[in-house]
């Protein structure tokens, strides 16, 4: 069995038995190999985003949470290349780093074989370019979702810089930058801050408690299109 195979095998034994945990001895010997590739396994699924954690004791052992966790996806290889691809152009936007765990987390609940030829299509697939140019300050992309004022230091147009206070309420994208929208308390107006002028950020302890509406963005309606899930 190569890794590939083992990660996914790995994952849908802890599912079977949650919530009782399974021990590195016990998944070594199931799976043939020691106790400490077992544990860089589970150590490579934790990064990836699989949410397992370890329960100390006697009878401890490795749990995986089986309500964050998907089943087994039955994917075709070009539909997970397709996946995977819209994903890694993400690299610029304030999901990059979510993007990578999301990919890893499909890989590893793909079926195996579907796996393996997913990994040969994804070999005759490349890459030029990575996305919009300007990147999203990773202390910047968090404080929208957790809603969090921010002190940045940001440069004008004219290269004037100034420190500020700002609420982030969300975002503007297009192929060349991104933009933070933010209630900006020195100016006491809503304003677009390009994320490539942000020159330093601090999150503050306050908690914001605006809404962004499309009606406060001084752009026409036609030309701003909100994301969907659907």
């Amino acid at each position: 069995m190569n890794r590939t195979d083992r990660l996914y095998a790995l994952v849908e034994e802890l599912r079977a038995v949650s919530p009782r945990p399974r021990s590195a001895r016990w998944l070594a010997a199931r799976f043939e190999v020691s106790s400490r590739t077992i544990e860089r396994d589970i150590g490579a699924l934790q990064e990836a985003g699989v949410p397992i954690w370890a329960e100390p004791g006697r009878t401890g052992g490795y749990v995986l949470d089986r309500a964050r966790t998907l089943p087994p996806v039955n994917l075709t290889a070009a539909e997970a290349v397709a996946m995977a691809v819209a994903l890694h152009r993400l690299a610029g936007t304030p999901f990059a780093g979510p993007g990578g765990t999301a990919l890893r987390k499909l890989v590893a609940v793909l079926q195996p074989a579907d796996a393996v030829e997913a990994h040969r299509l994804a070999g005759r697939v490349h890459l030029i370019g990575d996305g919009p140019a300007t990147p999203v300050p990773a202390v910047v992309a968090d404080a929208v979702s957790a809603r969090r004022v921010l002190r940045i230091g940001y440069a004008d147009r004219d290269g004037t810089g100034s420190l500020r206070d700002v609420e982030p309420l969300g975002y503007l994208g297009n192929t060349r930058h991104w933009y933070l929208v933010a209630w900006c308390r020195l100016r006491d107006e809503l304003r677009c801050f390009r994320t490539d002028r942000i020159r330093s950020v601090r999150p503050l302890p306050e908690v914001v408690s605006r809404e962004l509406r499309l009606t406060d963005l001084d752009i026409p309606h036609r030309r701003v299109r909100p994301l969907s899930l659907v």
